[in-house]
């Protein structure tokens, strides 16, 4: 299954939260709040969203930091994703 959005909207896998301590024992961030940077999966095709030309700025394998509590959740063949829109994408990491 592949999922396609649509309009402005982006699909998102968020990234895997991890703390290393200062002896560098790597500890899993299942205690702590999941990161708001994610990889981009798919993008939609932009055009007119709400009367206003849109052109998407993100391309797929981009690292993007987005806000907080944007997007849906969805799980899909054991995966989870979020759909945002793409004014909730913050920055592009580079």
């Amino acid at each position: 299954m592949k999922l396609v959005p649509l309009g402005d909207r982006v699909v998102l896998k968020q990234l895997i939260a991890e703390e290393t301590t200062k002896s560098g024992i790597v500890l899993p961030g299942q205690n702590k709040e999941k990161p708001q940077q994610a990889e981009v999966i798919a993008v939609g095709p932009g055009g007119m969203v709400d009367g206003k030309e849109i052109a998407m700025q993100v391309k797929v394998g981009d690292q993007v930091i987005f806000s907080k509590y944007s997007g849906t959740e969805v799980k899909i063949e054991e995966e989870e994703y979020i759909i945002v829109k793409q004014s909730d994408i913050l920055a592009i990491i580079q």
